[in-house]
């Protein structure tokens, strides 16, 4: 340790902060009394994986330490965060390594007094509401962020490979390979495929062998190993080698040849996971790196819908990229600015906080902060928010043109304050409080030491109290169109997102907030109704199914977008879509138009 601190700076930090905030007076000061403060280190380590069991808790000061397992990076702990807990209490050796990313200030509390604290009711609730923080953030990683070991072989074949006949000459055969840009040709037999490559070009046509107009049968390889499109990426490789092979033809269930993966392929499936793109954002040193790591998200969410991966997970690894950045920019912001004044929370709103974001979603985000009299504090928190908002944007996240932005005042206030945001929501059944409410209702922290929820989440709970809202929810949930003209046809150009999205969203929100439901993504929102209402569970069937398949095509048209080199819209013209797939979304709209109307409101 390297000494101890002012008593009355640190009294001022740990009273922001719980456990700590709900101790009386004396219990305090006996906290205070026994801290000792740690300068830490860029790379010291303060805990290690395996190592001696913990004898100290320690509250982060000044600057981020980094928590690591098997030299994969699993968090970060910044000011106001508090490390330690699970080895000092159980005495067993940490489970991660605790390093620090920069000089770092801590106060370290002993164990006899950690224990006493922590074993204090104050102490005992923050135990559960990190607990409880911590598995939700594990839960949404681990099902949004999918394992390149159970990624299919399909993630890696994203073009449809070349063919020519046996017949074809080694020197039109090299042409067709070079102008298609592809490093093998498939060649068709009678009894099946031979495959050509360009080792094949180049040890036995190059060194003069085999003269370049021979026909291309002369340097084939046959009979041809193949693997089938459900095989994962692993057991492609173990296959690959097994033959001794650098290439594998890709079969769908029928036979077809729908790809080609090669050694090369798969060698950079692990560098294109989600998992190493969170790395690359964690790691960013500036602004800079963070936006050129973001910009690898379109070519991630190709690969990620090339093999198959479903829609609603497609936009949880979206969000979760999204929360991975914006931790990231808030850390730079807090480098760049100091310390927080008070204990604050980073909150989205809307698809990103139901974690439904896409890459034509915009930023929608607030900042709630301690309560406070020092009018420096929501300064602070206004250039804080101004460096966020800005960097979402060079992310690729542009700013909500309805202004639903942190560095805006409205969206920047303490708890206080947004308790009554919320409260005066409820009051009525006008345009703005409907408008406000359908807004910050779907809302998630994202960062920050503030617990919020309990505080919100009370007064949403209320909702079923107030008829006039809930009447007003409904309504505002039915106003919304869908775009089906003449005799329920589908029309030519709409917004998919408003359009028949929005309807779904709409309407789930209303059905979980109706029966005091507060979870705030729209297919468990459904799910949740479902489980206390058995009467709507064929609407629900319905409305899921409908909600996963816009959501789909959503993103599809997303995709043609990138293909192109476009920036992703919403605007869908219908004639650009396969017949099967407009005749899909057109029924799906019918259905949903008619679930609309049967779903029961709730108490009717």
């Amino acid at each position: 340790m390297n000494g101890s601190t002012d008593p009355a700076t640190l009294t001022r930090f740990l009273q922001g902060l719980e456990p700590f905030a709900s101790l009386e007076a004396a219990e305090l000061r006996a906290v205070v009394a026994s801290v000792q403060r740690r300068d830490v280190a860029a790379g010291e380590p303060v805990l290690v994986e395996g190592g001696p069991p913990g004898t100290h808790l320690f509250v982060v000061h000044e600057g981020t330490m980094e928590l690591s397992r098997a030299d994969t990076l699993v968090a970060m702990v910044s000011s106001g965060e508090i490390f330690g807990h699970p080895t000092l209490l159980t005495q067993l050796p940490p489970e991660f390594t605790v390093q620090a990313r920069s000089r770092t200030i801590l106060y370290c509390i002993p164990k006899d007094v950690a224990v006493g604290l922590l074993s204090h009711p104050a102490g005992v609730r923050w135990l559960a509401l990190n607990h409880r923080e911590r598995l939700i953030q594990a839960a949404r990683s681990m099902s949004a962020l999918p394992e390149v070991r159970t990624l299919p072989v399909t993630a890696v074949v994203r073009s449809t490979p070349l063919f020519c006949e046996a017949g074809t000459t080694i020197r039109e055969a090299a042409r067709i390979m070079a102008e298609g840009g592809r490093s093998c040709i498939l060649v068709r037999l009678p009894e099946g495929l031979g495959i050509v490559t360009d080792v094949d070009m180049r040890d036995k046509v190059v060194s003069g062998e085999v003269s370049r107009d021979a026909p291309i049968a002369a340097i084939m390889s046959t009979p041809l190993h193949t693997i089938g499109s459900g095989t994962l990426a692993p057991e492609a490789s173990i296959a690959m080698m097994s033959a001794g092979v650098n290439h594998l033809p890709v079969l769908d269930p029928d036979g077809t040849v729908v790809g080609i993966v090669s050694a090369s392929n798969l060698m950079s499936l692990e560098g294109r996971s989600p998992f190493a793109l969170r790395r690359s954002i964690q790691w960013s040193a500036d602004e800079d790196e963070l936006a050129n790591a973001a910009a690898d998200i379109p070519k991630l969410f190709l690969d990620l819908l090339d093999a198959h991966l479903d829609g609603p997970s497609l936009t949880r690894v979206i969000t979760v990229l999204a929360d991975s950045i914006t931790a990231r920019l808030l850390e730079l912001a807090i480098d760049s600015l100091g310390d927080p004044p008070v204990p604050f929370a980073w909150l989205a709103f809307g698809s990103a906080a139901r974690s439904e974001l896409t890459l034509a979603s915009d930023q929608d985000n607030g900042l709630a902060y301690a309560d406070t009299d020092d009018p420096q504090v929501d300064e602070y928190f206004r250039r804080m928010a101004e460096q966020v908002n800005g960097g979402l944007a060079r992310c690729g996240f542009p700013a909500d043109p309805h202004g639903v932005l942190a560095r805006n005042r409205q969206w920047r206030t303490t708890l206080s304050g947004w308790q009554h945001i919320f409260s005066h929501s409820l009051e009525g059944r006008d345009l703005d409080r409907m408008a406000r409410a359908s807004v910050c209702f779907d809302y998630r922290q994202v960062a920050g030491e503030l617990y919020i929820d309990q505080p919100l989440t009370d007064i949403m709970r209320t909702v079923p109290e107030h008829p006039l809202f809930l009447r007003g929810l409904a309504q505002l949930g039915e106003t919304v169109r869908l775009p089906l003209g003449f005799l329920q046809r589908l029309e030519g150009y709409f917004d998919i997102k408003k359009g028949c999205l929005v309807p779904i969203q709409n309407l789930a929100r209303y059905q979980a907030f109706a029966r005091g439901i507060v979870l705030q993504g729209t297919l468990e929102r459904f799910s949740a109704v479902c489980e206390l209402d058995a009467q709507t569970r064929e609407c629900e069937t319905t409305l899921r199914e409908a909600f996963i398949t816009v959501t789909r095509i959503q993103l599809e048209h997303h995709a043609r977008a990138v293909r192109e080199g476009r920036a992703p819209d919403n605007i869908l013209d219908t004639s650009t879509l396969r017949p099967l797939t407009r005749a899909d979304l057109q029924e799906t709209l019918r259905e949903l138009a008619a679930a609309r109307k049967r779903f029961p409101r709730a108490g009717e």
